[in-house]
């Protein structure tokens, strides 16, 4: 009988763990789909960037793409997939202009409004020592604006940071 006393709060503290990822990575999903449409403003160093988000593959993915001003001054682009992982895990593949695929999975804040992409693995590494993209943090200000919070490896030890503020220029047709 103890020990029943001690597995059944066990067990429930388990299933209403499981069943907050569940609803949080369907939230946080739903958030992010509510970003689709264009976006404008600056990056870190003042320079202009795009932004536009779409809802793609019937609903099942989130697609961004970023187009920015490189060091060249030549404008590029770079693609970032959402999409959730069974009920309880939120993703994003990051498509870089380096070459490679950061894998990252998400949480988020207790309010919602702030999702945090973690790396978990990468395709197409070159050498250990290349660029990547290490983290992301949207923050949700409000519906016509959002911050990128971007954190890229960049050798041993070392990081780069690259801060995005945008406004709603578009709203997604549906």
């Amino acid at each position: 009988m103890k020990s029943l006393r001690i597995a059944l709060p066990l067990l429930l503290s388990f299933a209403a763990t499981a069943a907050f990822a569940q609803i949080s990575a369907q939230k946080s999903f739903d958030q992010l789909k509510s970003l689709a449409g264009s976006w404008e403003g600056k990056d870190s160093k003042g320079r202009h960037l795009r932004v536009s988000f779409r809802d793609v593959a019937r609903g099942s993915a989130l697609m961004s793409e970023i187009q920015k001003e490189g060091h060249d001054g030549v404008m590029f682009s770079m693609i970032s997939m959402i999409h959730l992982d069974g009920p309880n895990r939120l993703l994003l593949t990051h498509y870089c202009s380096g070459d490679n695929q950061p894998r990252m999975a998400a949480t988020t804040s207790p309010d919602g409004k702030t999702i945090t992409f973690d790396f978990f693995d990468i395709t197409n590494l070159a050498t250990p020592d290349d660029t990547y993209a290490r983290r992301l943090i949207f923050t949700i200000v409000d519906a016509n604006h959002h911050t990128e919070d971007w954190t890229f490896a960049a050798g041993p030890g070392k990081e780069m940071k690259e801060f995005f503020e945008l406004h709603r220029t578009e709203v997604a047709q549906k």
